[in-house]
C-alpha cells in the first residue's frame, strides 16, 4: 500500500483540526462545520501555496497560529471569516479571479414562484435544482382559500385584473374536476389493497390534469450552486422582462448576502453589475425588435403560409409532438470512432480521422461498438468521444413536456415566449371521462384574458397559458447527451408528452441522420405506449427497491 507523508501536528493543533476535518491522518479529508466563505477562501489560498490544507487552515484561518485561546475558532460558525473577507476583497474584487467564486456551495429554497419564473431560476447550466412535482402534488386544493397561482400586482391593479382572476380560478376549478373524473376511471376495478396500482393511478390522473395548470401556477424550487452561479442568476433576473423575476432577484440577493456577502460585492457596483444588467437588457430589447421587424416582413410577403393554429388542435389518431432534426454531424459514427481511439493512440487526431475514413464500414462498426461498450443499464454511458457527434432539434410540444426537458443542463435549449398561438390539446383520457367541455371552457376563458392583457403586458400575459398549450423550442446536444435524454425521457414512468419527444428524437437520429450505429447503442430507449406508467416503479418501491 502507498505510504504517504504525514505532516507533524501538535496535540493542540489536532484538537482544533478535529472540529473541521473528517480525517487528521492520510491524504484525504472532507471539511465540516465551516462557513461557505471560509471553505472557498481556504481552497483559494490552497492553490497558491506548497502547504497542505490543514497547515493552511492552522496558519492563516484558525487564528493565533493554531494555538488554543485568543482567536481560536469556536462552534459559532465564524471560523476564518475575517481572513476570507480579506482574501475575497483582493482576489475576487480587485483581480477578478472568478474561480474563487466556484469553490463554495449554497443551498437556497425559492418558494411561491410562478412556473414562468422557475424556468429563469433553472436556466443556469452549473446549478442543481429540485422542483415541486405536478405528478405527486395535487393543485386543486386552496390553502387558506387561495388557489396556488401567482398574483401579479400590476395585473391585479390593472384594467383586466378581474378577467385575470376569473380565468385563473376557472383553470384551477377545471383542473380539480378533470382530476377527479379521470382518477375514477383509472381506479375502476383496482382492489383497495393494491396500494402500488392506486398510487400509479393517482400519478397518471395528475399527469392528465396538469395540462390545465397555467404557467402562473406557483411552485417551490430548491437550488444548490456556487456563488459564481448565483451572481449570474441575479444578473439575469434583474435584466428579465418579467416583473416577478426582477422583484424576486432582490429577495434572493438579500438572503444570499446573509451567507456569502463577500462573493456578491460586484452586483451593486455600477461599473460591474450595473453595466452588466444594462448589457443584457439592451441586447434582449434589440433582438426582440429585430425579430418583430422580420416577422412583419414575412407576413407582408406571405412567407408564413397556412392557417393560424390557435385554439384546440383536432387530433386524428395518437398525439404526436412535432420534432424536426434541423442539423447533424455528417459521418458522425466515423468521427466518434476516431475520437475514441485518440486517447489510446500516440498520433494527432487528424491523422487518425483520415485513417478511419478509409476503413470499411464493418471495421468502423467494430470500433464504434468498442466505444459504446457493454452497456448493462442506461446509466452506463460511453466516453466523451461521443461529444464529437451533434444534433439540433426543433420541437413543438406542450409546455408541460418542455418544463421537464428544459432541466437538462448539459444541452443547449432556447425557447420562444409562451402564448396560445400554437394551440392546445385535450388528452384522450379527459374526453373518455366526459370532461372535455370543462377543459375547453376554462382554456377559452384564459385565452380571452390573455388577448386582453398581452398588448400592454406580454410577459405577464403568459401566466394564463396552460401546460397543454404548445411551445416551440430548439434543443442542441451531442450524441452522449442524446443517449441520456432519450433513454431517461422515454422510460415508461415518464410523462406521455415528453416520452413522445424522446421517441421521435430517436427515430430522427436513426432514420433521418442515418446514424444506425448510434441508434443501436441507444439500446435502453422505450418505444412502447404504456398505461399507468408509474406502476412498475411503485411496485419496486413497495418491495423496498428504488422507484
Amino acid at each position: 500500500m502507498q505510504t504517504y507523508v504525514e505532516p507533524p501536528l501538535t496535540a493542540a493543533e489536532r484538537e482544533i483540526l478535529a472540529r473541521h476535518f473528517t480525517s487528521l491522518d492520510g491524504p484525504v479529508a472532507a471539511l465540516t462545520g465551516l462557513p461557505e466563505a471560509t471553505k472557498a477562501a481556504l481552497f483559494a489560498r490552497y492553490s497558491r501555496t506548497q502547504k497542505p490544507l490543514k497547515r493552511v487552515f492552522l496558519d492563516e484561518f484558525a487564528g493565533g497560529g493554531g494555538q488554543p485561546g485568543a482567536g481560536e475558532p469556536g462552534s459559532d460558525g465564524t471560523a476564518g471569516l475575517e481572513r476570507a473577507a480579506d482574501l475575497f476583497s483582493r482576489v475576487l474584487s480587485e483581480y477578478g479571479d472568478d474561480s474563487v467564486a466556484q469553490l463554495a456551495c449554497v443551498h437556497v429554497s425559492c418558494e411561491q414562484v410562478s412556473n414562468l419564473l422557475t424556468k429563469v431560476l433553472e436556466r443556469g447550466r452549473l446549478m442543481g435544482y429540485l422542483e415541486q412535482s405536478t405528478r405527486y402534488v395535487f393543485y386543486g386544493d386552496a390553502p387558506e382559500g387561495r388557489h396556488r397561482w401567482y398574483r401579479d400586482p400590476e395585473l391585479l391593479a390593472g384594467p383586466h385584473g378581474e378577467a385575470y382572476v376569473l380565468a385563473m380560478e376557472g383553470l384551477f376549478t377545471a383542473y380539480a374536476r378533470v382530476f377527479e373524473a379521470v382518477h375514477a376511471i383509472f381506479l375502476a376495478g383496482v382492489p383497495p389493497d393494491d396500494a402500488a396500482r392506486r398510487r400509479a393511478a393517482r400519478a397518471a390522473a395528475l399527469d392528465v390534469a396538469r395540462g390545465l395548470l397555467p404557467a402562473g401556477t406557483i411552485s417551490n424550487v430548491g437550488i444548490a450552486a456556487s456563488p459564481q452561479a448565483y451572481e449570474a442568476l441575479v444578473l439575469r433576473m434583474r435584466a428579465h422582462p418579467l416583473p416577478e423575476a426582477r422583484a424576486y432577484a432582490e429577495l434572493l440577493l438579500a438572503e444570499l448576502r446573509k451567507v456569502i456577502p463577500d462573493f456578491l460585492t460586484r452586483l451593486d457596483r455600477p461599473e460591474r453589475g450595473g453595466v452588466w444588467v444594462e448589457y443584457l437588457q439592451t441586447r434582449g430589447a434589440g433582438l426582440a425588435e429585430a425579430a418583430r421587424e422580420l416577422d412583419r416582413e414575412a407576413r407582408n410577403k406571405a412567407v408564413v403560409a397556412g392557417p393560424a393554429l390557435a385554439g384546440e388542435i383536432a387530433l386524428a389518431g395518437p398525439r404526436q409532438a412535432a420534432v424536426r432534426l434541423l442539423r447533424w454531424t455528417q459521418d458522425a459514427e466515423r468521427e466518434v470512432a476516431a475520437n475514441a481511439l485518440y486517447a489510446a493512440s500516440r498520433r494527432p487526431l487528424d491523422e487518425i480521422r483520415a485513417q478511419v475514413r478509409q476503413l470499411p464500414i464493418e471495421e468502423v462498426a467494430r470500433l464504434f461498438r468498442l466505444s459504446a461498450g457493454d452497456r448493462r443499464n442506461r446509466r452506463h454511458r460511453p466516453g466523451r468521444e461521443w461529444e464529437a457527434a451533434e444534433y439540433e432539434f426543433e420541437v413543438v410540444s406542450d409546455y408541460g413536456a418542455f418544463r421537464d426537458l428544459q432541466r437538462h443542463r448539459m444541452l443547449t435549449i432556447e425557447w420562444q415566449r409562451l402564448s396560445p398561438d400554437l394551440g392546445y390539446e385535450i388528452p384522450a383520457e379527459a374526453r373518455e371521462a366526459r370532461v372535455a367541455d370543462v377543459w375547453r371552457e376554462a382554456v377559452e376563458r384564459a385565452e380571452t384574458a390573455y388577448a386582453q392583457i398581452a398588448p400592454t403586458a406580454p410577459a405577464q400575459a403568459s401566466y394564463l397559458v396552460t401546460m397543454a398549450h404548445r411551445v416551440r423550442y430548439l434543443m442542441r446536444m451531442n450524441a452522449r447527451e442524446a443517449m441520456h435524454v432519450i433513454e431517461l425521457r422515454s422510460s415508461p414512468q415518464g410523462h406521455a408528452s415528453y416520452r413522445r419527444v424522446a421517441q421521435e428524437m430517436y427515430q430522427l437520429i436513426r432514420d433521418v441522420a442515418g446514424h444506425r450505429l448510434i441508434a443501436e447503442a441507444i439500446e435502453f430507449v422505450n418505444r412502447e405506449d404504456v398505461h399507468l406508467g408509474r406502476l412498475d416503479a411503485e411496485r419496486r418501491a413497495e418491495a423496498g427497491g428504488k422507484p
